[in-house]
């Protein structure tokens, strides 16, 4: 183990000297966290009520790969973002 030595300075001024450069590496920390969004999961009939359909027409757009379901046991969900990103703008 190495033994550091430190002269010249007084308690006091090298705990002010550690703090300062913790809060420094935590400052940075703060700026550059990023929170995770949990992922929102919908069921068919939270997807139909969304878009005002019917669940015939959620099933027709998972057999047309317009929409990804995934399966869980036999409930079909589908991430909120999947669904969202698979909105496209029209040219109207």
């Amino acid at each position: 183990m190495e033994t550091i030595q430190i002269t010249q300075t007084t308690a006091n001024d090298f705990k002010t000297e550690i703090l300062k450069g913790v809060k420094i590496q935590i400052d940075e920390l703060k700026s550059q966290f990023q929170p995770k969004e949990p992922n929102e999961y919908l069921t068919r009939q939270e997807v139909a009520t969304m878009f005002n359909v019917d669940l015939s027409t959620i099933h027709n757009w998972c057999k047309s790969k317009k929409l990804n379901p995934l399966g869980l046991g036999a409930r079909v969900y589908f991430l909120r973002s999947e669904i969202e990103a698979s909105l496209t703008p029209l040219n109207v």
